[in-house]
């Protein structure tokens, strides 16, 4: 009698703990899955409100790189004067002032973008510290015709960055 007990409660007790073992890979399941779409849920939420914020950095950043474009730069900062020297020291300022204004930016940037837009600014500004310092170029205007003559043979590099930017905006949609 005592095996029949055994078989008896064994017949109980086996289908219970298969049922309670199913139940409980079957709540886990969910209660996991669950937790995963209310995490997808708060990603889809916070990247619509930083969506606009990123779409707004990278507007500011190629308007930055548009207004330390050489030609924009050289257009509306008028040498008034100047010797070559203090209208580079002029110009470097300028940058360096919009620079300072937009840093903020990097946080909604790539590292890589901003990466490219910090050679961008430097290669502006070594540009005009070098026609500045080039022998034979006196005054602000000698050294404005030696930056239009060589940005209108080389690429702007606020140019490229505005284009590696345009091009990493597209992967963000």
């Amino acid at each position: 009698m005592d095996t029949n007990k055994i078989i008896e409660l064994a017949s109980y007790t086996l289908p219970a703990l298969i049922t309670g073992g199913t139940a409980f890979v079957l709540f886990t399941k969910y209660f996991n899955n669950e937790e995963s779409r209310r995490r997808f849920e708060l990603l889809k939420e916070n990247q619509k409100q930083s969506l606009p914020l990123r779409l707004q950095a990278y507007e500011r950043i190629v308007l930055f790189l548009e207004r330390i474009n050489p030609v924009q730069l050289l257009l509306r900062i008028q040498p008034n004067g100047l010797d070559a020297q203090n209208y580079a020291t002029l110009l470097i300022h300028s940058i360096q002032t919009e620079y300072e204004h937009n840093i903020t930016q990097q946080v909604y940037i790539s590292n890589e973008g901003w990466e490219t837009v910090l050679k961008a600014k430097n290669s502006i500004m070594t540009l005009i510290r070098t026609k500045s310092i080039t022998e034979g170029i006196t005054t602000a205007e000698e050294m404005r015709k030696a930056i239009f003559d060589e940005v209108a043979t080389d690429e702007v590099a606020s140019d490229i960055a505005i284009a590696y930017l345009k091009e990493e905006l597209k992967r963000v949609f």
